[in-house]
């Protein structure tokens, strides 16, 4: 099969394309006229999420449009920046180049000409990073100070353990991590015995941010994982649901045992 791999003058030829078509809609367009970045904002935290729905379901051509949109936002941004004489695409992908560049010393070798030690793995890339973007802007950054706050909990938890663990902040092996999870769980049933509703609600995100903690220990995505067991419960509770249908019932009038029965049922299927 020949292949269909874009070449270089391609993509060049198809990045004028696309500057020329949204330089016109932004002319032209009533509606593109009149955007902003606040306007466009929560477009894209959707486009975002519908982005990441392809890539779950791992549809190539879904993956491929959604990229598409994804893309189209970051250029409809800079575009408007352009406009009002702040920066423009070339600005932003050039500030992209230079920071890649200064974060993989291994890989371009160290900016100021000092011997950059190679890394052989992932992880030794990570143990690194985080000390990497503290050299930038003349050390004023804060290791968490990268982690947006509109970050959704449980992401944004995975994001701040994985900071600090690049500065060191970690259990050395995953045995401190159990032991936080049996101590943050003994603390919340406490709290449950007491009966305190504000305790137990602190308790019981102290108890997620050890459940998240345990699962980055063994290099899993708590986001993904959990993803993976609604897909699962909604696939079997579907199942059920059919079934009860299929059997003249409705699901409020069926005991506990009668929908566990099914469940079982749709966990072999």
């Amino acid at each position: 099969m020949e292949d269909e791999r874009i070449t270089d003058e391609g993509l060049i030829e198809q990045v004028k394309r696309f500057d020329a078509i949204l330089r016109r809609l932004r002319k032209e367009c009533p509606w593109d006229r009149v955007q902003t970045w606040e306007s466009l904002r929560t477009n894209t935290i959707e486009e975002v999420y519908e982005l990441t729905q392809a890539l779950a379901d791992e549809e190539p051509e879904e993956v491929r449009k959604e990229l598409g949109d994804v893309f189209l936002h970051v250029a409809f941004y800079a575009l408007i920046a352009e406009e009002r004489g702040r920066f423009g695409l070339k600005d932003v992908i050039s500030a992209l180049c230079d920071k890649l560049v200064f974060r993989h010393p291994h890989v371009f070798g160290d900016p100021n000409g000092e011997k950059c030690e190679k890394m052989g793995t992932a992880d030794e890339v990570l143990k690194t990073w985080e000390k990497i973007k503290l050299k930038e802007k003349d050390g004023n950054k804060t290791v968490l100070g990268g982690v947006p706050r509109e970050l959704p909990a449980m992401i944004k938890a995975y994001r701040i353990q994985g900071k600090v663990k690049g500065v060191g902040f970690d259990w050395p092996d995953a045995a401190g991590a159990w032991d936080k999870l049996r101590e943050e769980e003994a603390e919340f049933k406490a709290e449950t015995v007491n009966g305190d509703k504000d305790k137990m609600e602190e308790e019981m995100g102290d108890l997620l941010f050890s459940v998240i903690n345990l699962a980055r220990t063994y290099n899993i995505n708590p986001e993904n994982a959990l993803e993976r067991t609604n897909r699962k419960f909604t696939s079997r509770f579907n199942y059920i649901e059919r079934k009860a249908k299929e059997n003249g019932r409705q699901l409020t009038e069926m005991t506990l045992e009668e929908m566990d029965e099914l469940w079982e049922e749709a966990k072999k299927k």
